[in-house]
């Protein structure tokens, strides 16, 4: 299984009174490893919105293990879960800056026409991103 790490900056503004990253802002570097990922395999997101499509979030699992703090160091693990041509499920891994795990989480996507909001395959619709897909979830080389 492919995965991706990507460094996060902890900025003040993620942290709330307790100094500790508001729970809300891990969704967000979810989405920052998940765009690193996606472009890892040679795609951008762009493109896809380009033709008229967009990857909406239908489902979101999160699980918080031990907090981060302003000034700590963090990485943010991307890989895809599961997928199915239609669906796709990244996983996520928070890692505090000893490696230990303080967050996980999942996001479910799929990807629909901007006009409609009626789901794709993405198999069919881009067939690049699919095989690039089944390549990463299954570990081989891009």
């Amino acid at each position: 299984m492919r995965k991706v790490t990507t460094p996060i900056q902890v900025r003040y503004q993620e942290t709330d009174q307790m100094g500790v990253v508001y729970h809300a802002n891990y969704l967000i570097w979810f989405e920052i490893g998940r765009t690193a990922f996606v472009e890892s395999l040679g795609f951008r997101y762009h493109e896809m919105e380009a033709e008229g499509v967009v990857s909406p979030v239908i489902d979101a699992d999160i699980q918080f293990k031990h907090p981060i703090r302003y000034g700590e160091a963090a990485t943010v693990e991307t890989w895809l879960e599961s997928y199915n041509g239609v669906r796709t499920t990244y996983g996520y891994q928070v890692l505090d800056q000893a490696g230990q795990p303080a967050v996980t989480g999942t996001t479910q996507h799929v990807i629909v026409r901007k006009t409609n909001f009626r789901p794709l395959s993405l198999k069919k619709h881009f067939p690049q991103w699919d095989q690039a897909y089944q390549r990463a979830l299954h570990g081989e080389a891009q």
